[in-house]
């Protein structure tokens, strides 16, 4: 079974705030994308399965796209949020733990003013919650916090724990030497995982080629095996650089020549591993 998971969906009728698409180089994905959207892409790469990702700091997003999960059956799982740094951040995940298909917790920690936002002691004390409840959480960093991960791991040795995009790596830039030491690092612990997502748009978006994503993927298959890394398409934000074939196809080059069993890992059971996925 292949597995996405790593995408997105919005809708500009709900009451969720959009305004970080409100920047001219966006506008190609300032519109509606849907399942019905995606399940055409999917279905020319062969992928089966999908997990939504969360894009709002608001827990009816949880609620409207587990609605959407209950009626595309392709939507395996729904990672959430739930305010970490809140007293009733466990009442909050105890309305959506339940369900089957939610599957995990997320925060743009990315954009938050404080670069320590992550480990800030009422931060940890909400990941704390996550961990009691064994509910993955997904780290979402530029390179400027990576150095965090190892920490976290560290601090919340039982809680699983993925990088999305690799922390976004300068990959434009053609940059390794700011990345590599904290991502390497993070990979030491057993309870990191990564996402080899959301490349295509750290590259030059007009004239990125496979082989500017290869260092960055050969980097992560040494530190992490592919027992800890799975495929994401960050669809439809990778739409600025790429179609949803062209990102698939570009994650087949340049994994390279794996074994059967490897490329099994990366491409669906890892995720189905690490985020409890449930298949009728």
């Amino acid at each position: 079974m292949i597995i996405d998971a790593h995408q997105h969906f919005w809708q500009f009728s709900q009451p969720f705030d959009y305004s970080w698409m409100d920047a001219p180089e966006l506008a190609k994905i300032k519109r509606d994308f849907l399942p019905v959207d995606l399940a055409e892409r999917i279905q020319k790469v062969g992928v089966d399965k999908t997990v939504f990702v969360q894009t709002q700091h608001n827990v009816q997003e949880n609620r409207w796209a587990l609605g959407l999960a209950a009626e595309n059956d392709f939507i395996a799982g729904v990672v959430g949020w739930v305010d970490l740094a809140s007293e009733q951040c466990e009442e909050q995940l105890s309305e959506f733990k339940d369900n089957p298909k939610f599957v995990g917790i997320r925060h743009i920690t990315q954009d938050e003013p404080d670069d320590d936002f992550a480990i800030r002691p009422d931060i940890i004390r909400g990941m704390k919650v996550l961990q009691k409840h064994q509910v993955p959480f997904d780290l979402l960093f530029f390179v400027k916090h990576l150095k965090h991960a190892a920490t976290l791991a560290r601090e919340l040795p039982e809680l699983p724990m993925v990088i999305d995009h690799l922390a976004k790596p300068r990959i434009k830039d053609h940059a390794l030497d700011d990345w590599i030491d904290n991502f390497k690092a993070a990979a030491k612990f057993p309870n990191v995982s990564c996402k080899l997502s959301g490349m295509v748009t750290e590259a030059d978006w007009a004239n990125w080629k496979p082989s500017d994503l290869k260092p960055y993927v050969e980097t992560a298959l040494e530190a992490f095996g592919p027992e800890r890394l799975m495929f994401g398409s960050d669809w439809p934000v990778s739409e600025l650089a790429a179609t949803y074939e062209q990102v698939h196809a570009a994650l087949v080059e340049t994994v390279g020549p794996l074994s059967d069993s490897e490329n099994a890992r990366i491409f669906g059971e890892t995720a189905a591993q690490f985020y409890n996925l449930q298949f009728e």
